[in-house]
């Protein structure tokens, strides 16, 4: 699994989620009941996991989509 993006907006992740459920690419999304340990802040993130394989595929569907910038750099 590689690290896509980190990001405490939940809705460019529910989006990013939902395009890559639409081309068939796996992934995990982790932290994102973390708010229950820090009180409900989100001040913790929330990190984006791709199948290692398909990395490079679910980088070039987010950046033509225009999600290109909000992609770690990994």
């Amino acid at each position: 699994m590689h690290e896509l993006l980190r990001t405490n907006d939940v809705v460019l992740l529910s989006a990013i989620t939902a395009l890559l459920d639409s081309a068939g690419i796996g992934h995990l999304v982790l932290d994102q009941h973390m708010s229950v340990m820090e009180g409900s802040i989100g001040l913790l993130p929330r990190r984006l996991l791709v199948e290692g394989e398909r990395a490079d595929d679910a980088r070039a569907l987010l950046d033509e989509a225009g999600f290109g910038a909000a992609l770690g750099d990994a």
